[in-house]
Parts: C-alpha cells; sequence; structure tokens
C-alpha cells in the first residue's frame, strides 16, 4: 500500500512560481513511475506530468511545457513539482498518482493524493 499527501499549493500572481511536493508511505515509491495531474472546477482530471521510477524519464502536457518540471528523490521518498510562469488557466487541484506502468492515462494509477489547491490570479 503507497499513501501520497502532496502540500506547497496556495494563491500566486500570474508569472510567479510554486513548488509542489508529493511524499510517499507505506511501500517505497521508488518503484512506482510517479505522475502529477491536475484538475479544475467542472473540468475533467487531466495529465500534467510524469516521471519513471529511475528518474531518468519525464513527460509533459503540451500545455505545461517549458514552464513545469517534475523530478523525484528515492532516497526521501518524494516526487516534486517546480511551475513556474504560472497562468490563470493553471488553477486547479494538483493531485501526485503512482502507476507500476509508464503512462499518462489517470485511470492506470492505483494509490492518489489528496489533492491540493493552486490559484494562480491575473
Amino acid at each position: 500500500q503507497v499513501s501520497l499527501v502532496e502540500s506547497g499549493g496556495g494563491l500566486v500572481q500570474a508569472g510567479g512560481s510554486l513548488r509542489l511536493s508529493c511524499a510517499a508511505s507505506g511501500r517505497t515509491n521508488n518503484i512506482y513511475h510517479m505522475a502529477w495531474f491536475r484538475q479544475a472546477p467542472g473540468e475533467e482530471r487531466v495529465f500534467v506530468a510524469r516521471i519513471s521510477a529511475s528518474g531518468v524519464s519525464t513527460v509533459y502536457a503540451d500545455s505545461v511545457k517549458g514552464r513545469f518540471t517534475i523530478s523525484r528523490d528515492n532516497a526521501k521518498n518524494t516526487v516534486d513539482l517546480e511551475m513556474n510562469s504560472l497562468k490563470p488557466e493553471d488553477t486547479a487541484i494538483y493531485y501526485c498518482a503512482a502507476s507500476p506502468i509508464t503512462t499518462s492515462d489517470w485511470n492506470r494509477y492505483f494509490a492518489w493524493g489528496q489533492g491540493i489547491q493552486v490559484t494562480v490570479s491575473s
């Protein structure tokens, strides 16, 4: 069993930065591929970024490419999402998730954090 807890969200002005962190407990996260998803009010949950179990491979949604960076520290069981040049359309609840396979399909992720709010004001 893997438990995930996100932290670091909040309110920021457009153009600003935030760093989200996801801490894993239970079974270590270094055997799982990890990802961030987000869900805006009234919209479906969408893929943001993912990182392989080794940390070597990363994939980003086109909407965040060049602005967001996903990283992991397997010794600390954490996965971070550095978000720069934030836009109002980045406003959403952000979730970290774990999967045994490399995928951007949220249906294939078996463990989820509770979510954390990110609000970007214009």
